[in-house]
């Protein structure tokens, strides 16, 4: 009994010793893998704060670069301001120089046509009809054209020269072939210069003068180039026009005037 109890204490103790080692070996293990656990884990954590401390160089970075495209984009924009401050005074100082040079122009034309109709004795400056003489133009077309060239010719007549224009401006468009035609252009050129629109008139008798050179109107778009080149101050080129009026319609109508209207010029300096 005494060796059988022996025998269990030594087995006991040796049981006992085995197990302390193997949960010796389990916790060293344990500690092992925590301690491994903590050096990744700090590791990591160095890793992110790395990561960190770079994204907050970029970022720095980035807001500086911004920073300065902005702070270029506001001194851009200020020289724009000035810039375009600039430009507006030297539009306003243009446009006022210009309102002066034209009030002194309209002066100067004013001044000139006064004079000649002083001279003249009171002469209109035009010193021929609107739209060409109804009786000296056969009536052998049809009747609607007849009808508005005369409706176009009324309104000439009574100096509502506007619409005028327009009705003929609309019957030489409508009936460019017609008998009536170069007496409607020259009623064009005639509503043109009542209404101060010079260098358009101009053109106008100028085409009636081209396209239709043996037409009775001839002499009096002649006339009329004239006067709008007095209007527009073209004194020498108005003397011109009148001197070859008088010298290819000697017996023209309106060839009078035209002499008398070329001897005022002569004593204007």
């Amino acid at each position: 009994m005494q060796a059988s109890l022996a025998i269990g204490l030594y087995l006991f103790a040796f049981n006992s010793q085995a197990a302390l080692f193997d949960d010796t070996e389990a916790r060293k293990k344990i500690l092992d893998v925590e301690a491994k656990s903590v050096a990744n884990h700090e590791l990591h954590a160095a890793e992110i704060a790395d990561l960190n401390k770079r994204l907050d160089i970029q970022s720095q970075g980035l807001l500086s670069i911004q920073s300065q495209g902005l702070l270029s984009m506001q001194n851009e924009i200020v020289l724009l301001k000035q810039e375009i401050s600039e430009l507006r005074g030297a539009l306003e100082v243009a446009n006022h120089g210009l309102a002066t040079a034209e009030r002194r122009q309209k002066d100067l034309y004013a001044d000139t046509d006064a004079r000649i109709r002083k001279l003249e004795g009171g002469v209109s400056s035009v010193g021929v009809d609107g739209g060409g003489n109804l009786e000296t133009v056969p009536v052998t077309v049809d009747a609607d054209v007849y009808k508005a060239y005369k409706a176009a010719y009324n309104l000439s007549q009574e100096n509502k020269h506007k619409e005028a224009y327009e009705a003929f401006d609309a019957f030489i468009m409508q009936f460019p072939e017609s008998k009536y035609t170069p007496d409607a252009i020259y009623g064009l050129g005639y509503s043109q210069f009542a209404l101060k629109n010079y260098q358009s008139s101009i053109a106008s008798q100028q085409k009636l003068l081209t396209v239709y050179p043996n037409s009775a109107k001839a002499p009096n778009a002649m006339y009329s180039i004239a006067n709008s080149q007095i209007q527009l101050g073209q004194v020498n080129s108005a003397k011109e026009v009148l001197k070859s009026l008088i010298a290819k319609y000697p017996n023209a109508a309106v060839t009078p005037n035209a002499k008398e209207r070329l001897k005022v010029l002569e004593t204007i300096k």
